[in-house]
Protein backbone atom coordinates (compact mmCIF):
# COMPACT_ATOMS: atom_id res chain seq x y z
CA UNK A 1 0.00 0.00 0.00
CA UNK A 2 1.57 3.50 -0.77
CA UNK A 3 1.49 6.68 1.06
CA UNK A 4 -0.89 10.01 -0.01
CA UNK A 5 -0.38 12.93 1.51
CA UNK A 6 -2.13 16.07 1.78
CA UNK A 7 0.17 18.63 0.49
CA UNK A 8 -0.71 22.39 1.21
CA UNK A 9 2.30 24.69 0.55
CA UNK A 10 4.80 23.69 -2.26
CA UNK A 11 8.10 24.14 0.52
CA UNK A 12 6.91 21.16 2.12
CA UNK A 13 6.75 18.72 -1.09
CA UNK A 14 10.75 17.83 -0.88
CA UNK A 15 10.49 17.12 3.10
CA UNK A 16 7.67 14.67 2.84
CA UNK A 17 9.12 12.75 0.06
CA UNK A 18 12.10 12.28 2.01
CA UNK A 19 10.06 11.41 4.96
CA UNK A 20 8.62 8.35 2.93
CA UNK A 21 5.20 9.51 0.87
CA UNK A 22 4.53 8.05 -2.30
CA UNK A 23 2.20 10.69 -3.85
CA UNK A 24 0.55 13.46 -2.97
CA UNK A 25 -3.08 15.34 -3.25
CA UNK A 26 -2.93 19.15 -3.57
CA UNK A 27 -5.76 21.65 -3.97
CA UNK A 28 -5.36 24.39 -6.79
CA UNK A 29 -7.83 27.66 -6.90
CA UNK A 30 -6.61 30.43 -9.11
CA UNK A 31 -7.51 33.42 -8.14
CA UNK A 32 -9.11 34.23 -10.92
CA UNK A 33 -11.71 31.99 -9.51
CA UNK A 34 -12.05 33.31 -6.23
CA UNK A 35 -12.74 36.98 -7.59
CA UNK A 36 -15.25 35.86 -9.71
CA UNK A 37 -17.32 33.64 -7.06
CA UNK A 38 -15.54 33.80 -3.70
CA UNK A 39 -16.49 31.30 -1.22
CA UNK A 40 -20.31 30.50 -1.70
CA UNK A 41 -19.34 28.77 -5.22
CA UNK A 42 -15.98 26.96 -4.05
CA UNK A 43 -13.99 25.24 -6.65
CA UNK A 44 -12.45 22.44 -4.29
CA UNK A 45 -14.57 23.58 -0.84
CA UNK A 46 -11.72 24.33 0.97
CA UNK A 47 -11.32 28.85 0.00
CA UNK A 48 -9.05 29.33 2.22
CA UNK A 49 -6.51 32.16 2.09
CA UNK A 50 -5.30 33.00 5.67
CA UNK A 51 -3.12 29.76 5.83
CA UNK A 52 -1.60 27.05 4.01
CA UNK A 53 -4.21 24.84 2.32
CA UNK A 54 -3.58 24.86 -1.38
CA UNK A 55 -1.89 26.62 -4.13
CA UNK A 56 -3.55 29.61 -5.57
CA UNK A 57 -1.17 30.76 -8.53
CA UNK A 58 -0.23 29.08 -11.64
CA UNK A 59 3.53 29.87 -10.69
CA UNK A 60 3.45 27.75 -7.76
CA UNK A 61 2.08 24.97 -10.32
CA UNK A 62 5.19 25.72 -12.22
CA UNK A 63 7.45 25.43 -8.96
CA UNK A 64 5.88 22.27 -7.74
CA UNK A 65 6.01 20.72 -11.46
CA UNK A 66 10.09 21.17 -11.49
CA UNK A 67 10.37 19.63 -7.84
CA UNK A 68 8.20 16.60 -9.29
CA UNK A 69 10.76 15.88 -12.00
CA UNK A 70 13.39 15.78 -9.09
CA UNK A 71 11.80 13.95 -6.87
CA UNK A 72 9.67 11.40 -9.04
CA UNK A 73 6.45 11.52 -6.84
CA UNK A 74 3.17 11.76 -8.55
CA UNK A 75 0.98 14.96 -7.56
CA UNK A 76 -2.92 14.48 -7.86
CA UNK A 77 -4.88 17.95 -7.67
CA UNK A 78 -8.43 18.02 -6.05
CA UNK A 79 -11.73 19.69 -7.34
CA UNK A 80 -13.38 18.36 -4.98
CA UNK A 81 -16.99 20.79 -5.05
CA UNK A 82 -20.01 18.16 -4.81
CA UNK A 83 -21.60 20.47 -7.71
CA UNK A 84 -21.36 23.48 -10.41
CA UNK A 85 -23.23 25.92 -11.93
CA UNK A 86 -23.58 25.15 -16.26
CA UNK A 87 -21.37 28.20 -16.36
CA UNK A 88 -18.18 26.66 -14.50
CA UNK A 89 -17.75 23.54 -16.62
CA UNK A 90 -15.68 25.45 -19.28
CA UNK A 91 -13.76 27.28 -17.04
CA UNK A 92 -13.10 24.03 -14.58
CA UNK A 93 -12.17 22.67 -18.62
CA UNK A 94 -9.58 25.11 -19.09
CA UNK A 95 -8.17 25.06 -15.67
CA UNK A 96 -8.06 20.98 -15.64
CA UNK A 97 -6.21 21.64 -19.40
CA UNK A 98 -3.71 23.95 -18.05
CA UNK A 99 -2.76 22.36 -15.44
CA UNK A 100 -2.31 19.19 -17.69
CA UNK A 101 0.17 21.75 -19.70
CA UNK A 102 2.74 20.87 -16.77
CA UNK A 103 2.22 18.01 -16.91
CA UNK A 104 0.12 17.35 -13.63
CA UNK A 105 -2.36 14.01 -15.39
CA UNK A 106 -4.76 13.37 -12.65
CA UNK A 107 -7.33 14.67 -10.90
CA UNK A 108 -9.54 13.78 -7.82
CA UNK A 109 -13.36 15.03 -8.80
CA UNK A 110 -16.52 14.80 -6.21
CA UNK A 111 -19.27 15.71 -9.05
CA UNK A 112 -20.50 13.16 -11.27
CA UNK A 113 -21.88 16.09 -14.09
CA UNK A 114 -18.18 17.19 -13.84
CA UNK A 115 -16.94 13.72 -15.03
CA UNK A 116 -19.21 13.63 -17.40
CA UNK A 117 -18.43 16.80 -18.85
CA UNK A 118 -14.68 16.46 -19.11
CA UNK A 119 -14.98 13.00 -20.96
CA UNK A 120 -17.53 14.52 -23.87
CA UNK A 121 -15.12 17.36 -24.00
CA UNK A 122 -12.45 13.84 -24.43
CA UNK A 123 -10.53 15.51 -21.73
CA UNK A 124 -7.59 12.59 -21.64
CA UNK A 125 -7.00 13.10 -17.88
CA UNK A 126 -7.04 10.20 -15.11
CA UNK A 127 -9.83 10.67 -12.69
CA UNK A 128 -10.27 9.59 -9.03
CA UNK A 129 -13.65 9.62 -7.80
CA UNK A 130 -13.26 11.42 -4.24
CA UNK A 131 -14.00 10.44 -1.12
CA UNK A 132 -16.52 13.01 -1.07
CA UNK A 133 -19.03 11.74 -3.86
CA UNK A 134 -21.68 10.11 -1.80
CA UNK A 135 -21.95 6.26 -0.51
CA UNK A 136 -20.08 3.93 -2.61
CA UNK A 137 -21.40 0.09 -4.12
CA UNK A 138 -21.13 -1.90 -6.40
CA UNK A 139 -23.11 -0.04 -8.71
CA UNK A 140 -21.62 3.14 -8.40
CA UNK A 141 -18.21 1.49 -9.43
CA UNK A 142 -19.24 0.06 -12.48
CA UNK A 143 -21.18 3.04 -13.43
CA UNK A 144 -17.81 5.07 -13.63
CA UNK A 145 -15.81 2.74 -14.61
CA UNK A 146 -17.71 3.62 -17.53
CA UNK A 147 -16.06 6.71 -17.36
CA UNK A 148 -12.31 5.52 -17.56
CA UNK A 149 -12.01 5.66 -13.69
CA UNK A 150 -8.62 5.55 -12.38
CA UNK A 151 -9.25 5.21 -8.72
CA UNK A 152 -12.35 5.23 -6.46
CA UNK A 153 -11.24 7.06 -2.80
CA UNK A 154 -13.54 5.47 -0.12
CA UNK A 155 -15.42 8.18 1.94
CA UNK A 156 -14.61 8.38 5.86
CA UNK A 157 -18.02 5.93 6.66
CA UNK A 158 -17.27 3.23 4.43
CA UNK A 159 -16.60 0.09 6.21
CA UNK A 160 -13.75 -2.60 5.93
CA UNK A 161 -16.72 -4.94 5.09
CA UNK A 162 -17.97 -2.80 2.61
CA UNK A 163 -14.88 -1.99 0.61
CA UNK A 164 -13.94 -6.05 0.73
CA UNK A 165 -17.00 -6.67 -1.09
CA UNK A 166 -16.64 -3.81 -3.85
CA UNK A 167 -12.95 -4.45 -4.29
CA UNK A 168 -13.69 -8.44 -4.98
CA UNK A 169 -16.77 -7.36 -7.33
CA UNK A 170 -14.28 -5.68 -9.68
CA UNK A 171 -12.14 -8.44 -9.92
CA UNK A 172 -15.02 -10.29 -11.74
CA UNK A 173 -15.66 -6.84 -14.05
CA UNK A 174 -13.15 -7.54 -17.02
CA UNK A 175 -9.69 -7.60 -17.96
CA UNK A 176 -10.04 -4.17 -18.31
CA UNK A 177 -11.40 -3.03 -14.98
CA UNK A 178 -9.00 -5.04 -13.37
CA UNK A 179 -6.14 -1.89 -12.66
CA UNK A 180 -8.70 0.31 -10.42
CA UNK A 181 -7.07 1.63 -7.54
CA UNK A 182 -8.28 2.10 -3.86
CA UNK A 183 -8.16 4.65 -1.36
CA UNK A 184 -9.32 4.90 2.22
CA UNK A 185 -8.80 7.27 4.60
CA UNK A 186 -5.88 6.36 7.50
CA UNK A 187 -4.85 9.50 9.43
CA UNK A 188 -6.30 12.56 10.55
CA UNK A 189 -9.64 14.73 9.99
CA UNK A 190 -11.92 11.69 11.63
CA UNK A 191 -15.08 13.89 10.74
CA UNK A 192 -18.85 13.28 12.14
CA UNK A 193 -20.41 14.10 8.65
CA UNK A 194 -20.42 12.55 5.27
CA UNK A 195 -18.48 14.52 2.87
CA UNK A 196 -21.74 14.73 0.83
CA UNK A 197 -23.94 15.22 3.05
CA UNK A 198 -21.69 18.34 4.73
CA UNK A 199 -23.20 21.94 3.45
CA UNK A 200 -20.15 23.27 5.51
CA UNK A 201 -18.07 25.84 3.88
CA UNK A 202 -14.54 25.50 5.07
CA UNK A 203 -13.20 29.48 4.13
CA UNK A 204 -11.74 31.92 6.22
CA UNK A 205 -14.85 33.95 7.23
CA UNK A 206 -16.87 31.19 9.34
CA UNK A 207 -16.09 28.16 11.69
CA UNK A 208 -15.60 24.54 9.85
CA UNK A 209 -19.62 22.90 11.28
CA UNK A 210 -16.95 19.57 11.67
CA UNK A 211 -15.50 21.69 14.46
CA UNK A 212 -18.72 22.51 16.79
CA UNK A 213 -18.65 20.34 19.67
CA UNK A 214 -21.25 17.45 19.67
CA UNK A 215 -22.17 14.20 21.46
CA UNK A 216 -24.30 11.04 20.31
CA UNK A 217 -26.94 11.07 22.99
CA UNK A 218 -30.17 11.22 23.60
CA UNK A 219 -31.18 14.19 25.80
CA UNK A 220 -34.38 15.29 27.62
CA UNK A 221 -35.84 18.19 27.57
CA UNK A 222 -35.31 18.61 31.72
CA UNK A 223 -32.49 16.61 32.75
CA UNK A 224 -30.30 17.75 35.74
CA UNK A 225 -27.68 15.29 35.32
CA UNK A 226 -27.13 15.84 31.63
CA UNK A 227 -24.17 18.67 32.74
CA UNK A 228 -22.48 15.68 35.13
CA UNK A 229 -22.84 13.37 31.87
CA UNK A 230 -21.49 15.30 29.10
CA UNK A 231 -18.31 15.98 30.96
CA UNK A 232 -17.81 12.13 31.08
CA UNK A 233 -18.25 11.65 27.67
CA UNK A 234 -16.21 14.79 26.88
CA UNK A 235 -13.24 13.01 28.91
CA UNK A 236 -13.85 9.47 27.71
CA UNK A 237 -13.80 10.68 24.05
CA UNK A 238 -11.12 13.34 24.35
CA UNK A 239 -8.14 13.00 23.08
CA UNK A 240 -4.95 12.70 25.72
CA UNK A 241 -4.09 15.86 27.02
CA UNK A 242 -0.50 16.33 26.17
CA UNK A 243 1.41 19.51 25.06
CA UNK A 244 3.86 17.20 22.61
CA UNK A 245 2.76 15.41 19.04
CA UNK A 246 0.38 12.88 18.69
CA UNK A 247 -0.27 10.40 15.51
CA UNK A 248 -3.67 10.27 14.81
CA UNK A 249 -4.99 12.61 17.55
CA UNK A 250 -7.29 14.11 14.94
CA UNK A 251 -8.07 10.32 13.86
CA UNK A 252 -6.56 7.11 13.30
CA UNK A 253 -6.91 4.01 11.21
CA UNK A 254 -3.26 2.39 11.60
CA UNK A 255 -4.82 -0.61 13.69
CA UNK A 256 -6.79 -1.50 10.77
CA UNK A 257 -4.14 -1.56 8.16
CA UNK A 258 -3.91 -5.48 8.55
CA UNK A 259 -7.95 -5.61 7.53
CA UNK A 260 -7.41 -2.74 4.60
CA UNK A 261 -4.43 -4.62 3.08
CA UNK A 262 -6.28 -7.95 3.31
CA UNK A 263 -9.26 -5.76 1.69
CA UNK A 264 -7.35 -4.68 -1.22
CA UNK A 265 -6.56 -1.46 -0.37
CA UNK A 266 -3.94 -0.36 -2.78
CA UNK A 267 -3.47 3.76 -1.45
CA UNK A 268 -3.74 5.49 2.30
CA UNK A 269 -5.22 8.83 2.50
CA UNK A 270 -3.06 10.79 5.37
CA UNK A 271 -5.13 14.29 5.30
CA UNK A 272 -3.17 17.18 6.35
CA UNK A 273 -2.94 20.51 4.72
CA UNK A 274 -2.98 22.82 6.55
CA UNK A 275 -1.57 21.26 9.32
CA UNK A 276 1.66 22.23 10.74
CA UNK A 277 4.46 20.72 8.84
CA UNK A 278 6.45 19.17 11.13
CA UNK A 279 3.45 16.93 12.18
CA UNK A 280 2.59 16.15 8.60
CA UNK A 281 6.26 15.00 8.87
CA UNK A 282 6.05 12.82 11.83
CA UNK A 283 2.86 11.33 10.40
CA UNK A 284 4.45 10.32 7.06
CA UNK A 285 7.28 8.69 9.05
CA UNK A 286 4.60 6.64 11.60
CA UNK A 287 2.40 5.56 9.03
CA UNK A 288 5.64 4.06 7.04
CA UNK A 289 6.81 2.67 9.79
CA UNK A 290 3.56 0.81 10.55
CA UNK A 291 4.00 -0.39 6.64
CA UNK A 292 7.19 -1.64 7.20
CA UNK A 293 6.03 -3.61 10.30
CA UNK A 294 2.90 -4.71 8.23
CA UNK A 295 5.41 -6.59 5.61
CA UNK A 296 6.95 -8.58 8.72
CA UNK A 297 3.89 -9.57 10.68
CA UNK A 298 2.85 -12.84 10.62
CA UNK A 299 -1.07 -12.04 11.89
CA UNK A 300 -3.03 -8.82 12.58
CA UNK A 301 -2.64 -9.75 16.74
CA UNK A 302 1.29 -9.23 16.24
CA UNK A 303 0.90 -6.34 13.93
CA UNK A 304 -0.78 -4.12 16.35
CA UNK A 305 1.14 -5.49 19.27
CA UNK A 306 4.94 -4.35 17.49
CA UNK A 307 2.88 -1.00 16.02
CA UNK A 308 1.52 0.17 19.36
CA UNK A 309 4.75 -0.65 20.95
CA UNK A 310 6.50 1.71 18.34
CA UNK A 311 4.03 4.48 17.90
CA UNK A 312 1.61 4.41 20.93
CA UNK A 313 4.16 3.46 23.99
CA UNK A 314 1.81 5.84 25.79
CA UNK A 315 -1.46 5.53 24.53
CA UNK A 316 -2.94 5.90 21.41
CA UNK A 317 -5.88 9.37 20.94
CA UNK A 318 -9.17 6.40 20.63
CA UNK A 319 -10.00 8.41 17.42
CA UNK A 320 -10.91 4.88 15.64
CA UNK A 321 -11.37 5.36 11.53
CA UNK A 322 -12.26 1.35 11.68
CA UNK A 323 -13.36 -0.28 14.86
Amino acid sequence: MKIVAGLGCIDDYPLFCEAGADEFFCGYVPYTWTKRYGTTLALNRREVLCYQVQLGAYSELEILAGMREVYKRPIHLTFNSLYYIPEQYPMIEDIIRSCMELDFQSFILADPALIVYLRKQRVDCQIHLSGETGENNRKMLETFQNLDLKRMIFHRKNTIEDMASMIAARKTTGEKRSGTEFEAFVLNELCQFSGSFCNSLHCDELGHLCRVPYWLLPQKAVDPGWKNRLEVIRKEESVPERDDYLCGAGGCGLCALYRLQKAGITHLKLVGRGNHSEDMKADIQNLHKSLTILKTAGSEAEYCRQMKQQIFPGGCSRQCYYR
